[in-house]
């Protein structure tokens, strides 16, 4: 076997030991799955009517409000499935398996690689899931393929950036509780972006904030492909901040390891 295609052999290995840790602990993903729902269905049918009747341009109510946290929930979803990732990690940093896995004669850049494509896989399912009980309520995106496509492709984007970032969480945290609640904060960017409300709305100082921070050109530009009118700025901006996140992510991660490795 060629040396370049080791390292793939033993990604798609890892990979599949996360798939198969996600299938047996299946109430985890559910729980995962169930805090956004809980939410949509909150915002939805407690406040939808009072905030759809003050987006801009709209003429009110739960149908239009539903539209426009859709982008903001998909979101949330993707970052409470890299909470999981977190603890995930931290598990295979405390209980000795990555020391394991150092013993063995596979490469390491596999040990982080299985887990953040299986983080990837389980939060576009997950995603899919959640818009798929929005269409239950209600939520008619107008777009078409093209819209679907870009959809879904700065889901796995974003999804992957913050894969990243919670498995360099997950190999910092001395034990799993601080791995899941170090990532808290990634779930409440969407509150203070443009996920629920136009940052119009907000003070000075919090709308600079909700205008420059990563997830409101992720929110944006998924909002433009679901309606069928593609944000082009917002999504060049989602892909300069996943590619920066994922970088950093890795480097953090790859940082964490050697100085594990050494000691």
């Amino acid at each position: 076997m060629s040396t370049l295609l080791y390292p793939l052999r033993d990604s798609a290995t890892m990979l599949r030991r996360n798939l198969l840790h996600v299938r047996r602990y299946p109430s985890m993903t559910v729980q995962l799955i169930g805090t956004p729902i809980v939410l949509l269905l909150l915002f939805v049918y407690v406040f939808g009517g009072t905030m759809g009747a003050g987006l801009p341009g709209a003429s009110g109510g739960r149908a239009e409000y539903l539209a426009y946290i859709i982008p903001g929930i998909m979101l949330m979803t993707a970052a409470t499935v890299a909470q999981g990732t977190a603890i995930s990690v931290s598990m295979d940093m405390t209980e000795g398996i990555v020391a394991r896995f150092r013993t063995m004669s596979i490469s390491r850049g596999s040990i982080f690689t299985g887990h953040v494509l299986g983080s990837t896989i389980q939060s576009v399912i997950s995603v899919a899931v959640v818009v798929g009980v929005a269409m239950l309520l209600g939520y008619r995106p107008a777009t078409n393929g093209f819209g679907w496509l870009g959809a879904v492709g700065v889901m796995a984007l974003g999804g992957f950036a913050l894969a990243w970032i919670t498995t360099a969480i997950g190999m910092i945290s001395k034990n799993i509780e601080i791995a899941s609640s170090l990532p808290m904060p990634l779930m409440m960017l969407p509150f203070l972006g443009s996920g629920f409300v136009p940052t119009d709305s907000m003070p000075t100082g919090l709308r600079w904030f909700a205008e420059y921070q990563p997830f409101t050109p992720m929110m944006e530009s998924l909002r433009g492909f679901l309606t069928g009118q593609p944000d082009t700025a917002a999504t060049w901006a989602t892909v300069a901040w996943c590619l920066g996140l994922s970088l950093v992510g890795y480097l953090w991660s790859r940082s964490r390891f050697e100085s594990a490795s050494a000691t």
